[in-house]
């Protein structure tokens, strides 16, 4: 029988930004931690815009104790008369209606990272508390909301009132001279789990905005540590990737491309900024007016086209190529740090989403293509040398791929790798659906002999390693697969690696690094963490690999034991006890607990406690691994000697 419940009562209208808190993953990503940084990024990118006005010359982020963010600038503030049609304030209409505000071809903004006009009126309505006050004319106007609806219409207040409202750091003041916007929101534990602000995360997004907006004055002033920052660069581009390239060994100067088209209609100009290393792996980012597109685009897209053609065609008129060694685009991109920033009409942009995550404008992939390929092409026919150090290094990543090649037909293809069976050390489960599935890489014998007993068999597997593995930040790929080490742990995972990894395949959607609680430990964790990220970063981007926390002592107290994880923890439980008689026992290693012990603090998914592994800053990422696992040792010397004093050593 047709279910007639499906009538017109059904259709649910979601009115002003309904939506936005029905549904907030649409608008800001994600309502984890990255989605409340995109909340402050939305703001703070509307105060760039102003920039590109014209009229902005400083910009400040104000992190306060109640969670929330105060965002300063001093550009034209935003209108506070009437909308001849809306008949509202305009500053209530950019606040509280979606798809409203001077992005849209009205004259306003001519660049501009703002597309669908969503930005502030998205992070009011998952905002707790929010108000915006504008300085115009020599005076100050306010409006604060609550989960994005007006308490009051938009009115004048004076500066006591103001005084009341914004830190004295501001130094916000009515002035005929003084212009500007100062939101501030505090987000809604309704919509995020977190709702705190990581410093490093703000510092590195002011930064790279800085980088990228000469003659921009960015200040971070986290209220909650009393920490200042300040950001202005005038190198642009090139002075992001000579940061970016800082501890590696570089073997070519920053080539520099600028093509400027923007007097044409849908004008774009190109900038394109980039740099080999002696190291393997690549570091391309992404801009399309101030706002970085993490997935990139027909930008990069471009830019990867027209790197490629001119390095082969130089390769090939100086006699690099032959029969015998054919470079590809793969190639190139060992050692590989590039900025590709374009500018464009906004009214022109067409992003993937409204985090712009991704730039879909077709045009511009031939432009930056074109671009790309004429500026390489003059510099390395101006640098002879740095041009020889490039091929010299893509030359040696091609022979590096084909000696890969042949390691894998004799480890990796069907009858070795993917034909042969699983490593006779590993203890698999019985369950074969990966989503409940979980691999632990445990050091030493005698610790997974343990981890064997005590595991749950229905859906815990066990891979014993023992010893320290190579070091794989500068180990090429036939390196790797000749280990037997790897080689154990590439067959157990299952998804394979190189050209025929597949994520696919993943058997274990839990990858669980165990390793003693000490120095050793840690440093046997360093270089796992070092081959997953290098050689199998999908795996970690997607939240699959974890680091076992296991407890440092076991406290027995009569018939009780307490299990706790660090020195200080230790010390708050000793003193509940107070003069009773209690034992304590220091684990220097895995190996010492018994099947139940480690069942019980560090197996158990009921009781253990991990670290997720996650990629929240990659550009910072890679550097980390590129410091502390490569070969220069000034800048790791630098980071021991500065950090020596916090170091809790096990000696």
């Amino acid at each position: 029988m047709a279910n007639n419940s499906y009538t017109a009562e059904s259709i649910q209208v979601l009115e002003g930004l309904e939506p936005v808190r029905k549904r907030p993953g649409m608008y800001i990503g994600s309502t984890d931690l990255r989605g409340l940084h995109e909340c402050l990024r939305e703001i703070v990118d509307n105060s760039v815009d102003e920039f590109f006005g014209g009229t902005a010359r400083n910009i400040t982020v104000f992190l306060t104790k109640d969670n929330g963010a105060i965002i300063k600038d001093d550009g034209r503030g935003i209108p506070v008369d009437i909308h001849k049609t809306q008949g509202v304030s305009a500053l209530e209409l950019a606040m509280t209606k979606l798809h409203a505000g001077g992005k849209f071809g009205g004259g306003a903004y001519k660049i501009s990272g703002g597309l669908h006009g969503v930005g502030a009126s998205v992070v009011n309505a998952l905002s707790s508390y929010c108000m915006v006050i504008v300085l115009r004319d020599g005076k100050a106007y306010l409006q604060e909301y609550n989960q994005g609806k007006p308490k009051a219409k938009v009115h004048e207040i004076s500066q006591d009132e103001i005084d009341k409202l914004i830190p004295k750091e501001l130094n916000v003041k009515i002035g005929a001279n003084n212009t500007g916007t100062i939101t501030k929101f505090i987000p809604d534990t309704e919509i995020f789990k977190d709702l705190s602000f990581e410093d490093k995360k703000v510092e590195t997004m002011l930064r790279d905005r800085a980088y990228l907006v000469a003659g921009l004055m960015f200040n971070l002033w986290d209220d909650r540590n009393e920490h200042e920052e300040h950001f202005y660069f005038e190198g642009g581009i090139k002075s992001l990737v000579d940061h970016s390239n800082r501890d590696k060994q570089r073997i070519s100067d920053v080539i520099y491309i600028n093509k400027d088209n923007s007097n044409e209609e849908n004008g774009i100009i190109c900038e394109v900024a980039l740099q080999y290393t002696d190291t393997f792996t690549e570091n391309v980012k992404g801009y399309v007016n101030g706002i970085y597109t993490t997935d990139g685009g027909t930008h990069v897209a471009g830019f990867r086209t027209g790197l490629t053609r001119s390095i082969l065609d130089y390769a090939k008129k100086n006699g690099y190529t032959n029969d015998k060694l054919v470079l590809t685009g793969d190639d190139l991109k060992e050692g590989l740090s590039a900025v590709i920033y374009i500018k464009m009409p906004s009214e022109s942009l067409q992003f993937e989403s409204q985090t712009k995550a991704k730039l879909n404008n077709p045009e511009v992939q031939g432009f930056v293509a074109t671009a790309t390929k004429e500026g390489i092409d003059t510099y390395l026919e101006e640098h002879p040398s740095d041009a020889k150090a490039i091929l010299d290094k893509v030359s040696l990543a091609a022979k590096a791929r084909m000696a890969a090649r042949a390691a894998k037909e004799a480890v990796i293809r069907k009858g070795a790798l993917e034909g042969m069976g699983l490593p006779g050390k590993l203890a698999d489960c019985q369950s074969n659906n990966p989503d409940e599935c979980e691999i632990f890489i445990v050091e030493g014998d005698s610790a997974g002999g343990s981890a064997k007993t005590g595991r749950d068999r229905k859906f815990q597997a066990i891979l014993p390693l023992f010893g320290k593995v190579l070091n794989t930040e500068r180990a090429r790929l036939d390196q790797i697969i000749t280990s037997d080490k790897f080689k154990d742990l590439i067959v157990a995972v299952g998804a394979g690696i190189s050209d025929q990894f597949n994520i696919e395949k993943l058997k274990y959607n839990r990858i669980i690094i165990m390793a003693d609680a000490d120095v050793d430990g840690s440093h046997i964790t360093c270089l796992y963490l070092t081959f997953f990220y290098r050689h199998l970063r999908e795996i970690v981007e997607q939240g699959h690999i974890y680091i076992a926390m296991p407890p440092l002592f076991k406290i027995e107290h009569g018939k009780q034991k307490k299990y706790v994880f660090s020195d200080e923890e230790r010390d708050s439980y000793l003193r509940t006890l107070g003069s009773q008689k209690f034992k304590v026992q220091r684990y220097k290693g895995l190996g010492e607990m018994n099947a139940e012990e480690l069942w019980d603090t560090t197996m158990n998914p009921a009781t253990r406690v991990m670290k997720q592994v996650k990629i929240e800053d990659a550009q910072k990422a890679d550097q980390i691994f590129t410091m502390l696992m490569g070969e220069e040792v000034p800048p790791r010397r630098k980071f021991i000697q500065t950090r020596a004093k916090t170091a809790n050593l096990d000696i």
